[in-house]
């Protein structure tokens, strides 16, 4: 979920986006004191913004509470980035899954946090923190951690300035360490993640550089930890990496995302 600091001079559509972006995956609903309560705004000012939000359809009333509206999902599905990405994607996804049986995940890189646009969960694997739209710490993933590699140093700068969170047993919560690690991924074009967005979860990643060298996404392969052959599964995921990039135009605009 993406959060905002809301104060007295925050525009309306600030408020807005702060309502919608209370709303979590495991809500179906929500009623106005709980919205108030989540956003830190007036209950009055959540009772006025929901009433013009479900007008226009981007929140729906279900009794005395409030779910996502129909106009999110049609916004969403307008997304050109994601979708243009999932497309070109989703056969090296699947040829990943089958070669390794796990869960393969594809990511974008959104100011400190990823953002997974597809996922292909392997057959009987666990589950996993991870959702589609769903969002974690860039420094707490493999995905993040190889799209931070291959970023602009003032990207690292920003996620390291926003503190780094411990959010599974192993997270990097230090900053020489952090860009140790970076340096590793740099140079091998894989990142590992063990314990460290969950417990149990192990991950290597790599990311997806289009035809002129710019960073657009990453790819991983996930599993509990003692389920992967690092030394087959890093190969796999680094190639599959590099043939997506390589159908990535140069200047792409799928590298915007």
């Amino acid at each position: 979920m993406r959060t905002a600091e809301w104060n007295s001079s925050s525009s309306v559509l600030e408020r807005a986006a702060l309502i919608l972006g209370a709303f979590q995956v495991q809500d179906r609903t929500l009623g106005v004191s709980e919205l108030a309560r989540r956003t830190g705004l007036a209950k009055s000012t959540v009772s006025r913004l929901t009433t013009e939000l479900v007008r226009l359809q981007y929140l729906e009333r279900h009794g005395q509470s409030l779910r996502l509206g129909l106009a999110l999902f049609e916004l969403g599905q307008l997304a050109a980035t994601p979708k243009e990405l999932r497309r070109r994607a989703i056969a090296f996804m699947a040829d990943l899954r089958n070669a390794t049986g796990q869960t393969i995940h594809l990511a974008l890189l959104d100011g400190t946090e990823v953002v997974y646009i597809e996922i292909l969960r392997g057959k009987g694997t666990p589950p996993l923190p991870s959702r589609v739209g769903g969002r974690l710490p860039a420094h707490a993933t493999a995905v993040g951690k190889a799209m931070l590699a291959f970023s602009a140093p003032e990207v690292l700068d920003q996620v390291i300035a926003g503190g780094l969170p411990r959010v599974g047993p192993d997270t990097i919560t230090d900053e020489a360490a952090l860009r140790k690690a970076l340096a590793e991924i740099a140079a091998d074009g894989v990142a590992y993640e063990r314990n460290e967005s969950a417990p149990d979860s192990f991950c290597a990643a790599s990311p997806v550089l289009d035809a002129g060298g710019a960073l657009v996404a990453a790819l991983s392969v996930s599993a509990k930890v003692g389920h992967l052959d690092v030394h087959r599964v890093a190969p796999a995921v680094r190639t599959a990496a590099l043939a997506l990039g390589r159908q990535l135009p140069r200047n792409s605009v799928l590298a915007e995302g």
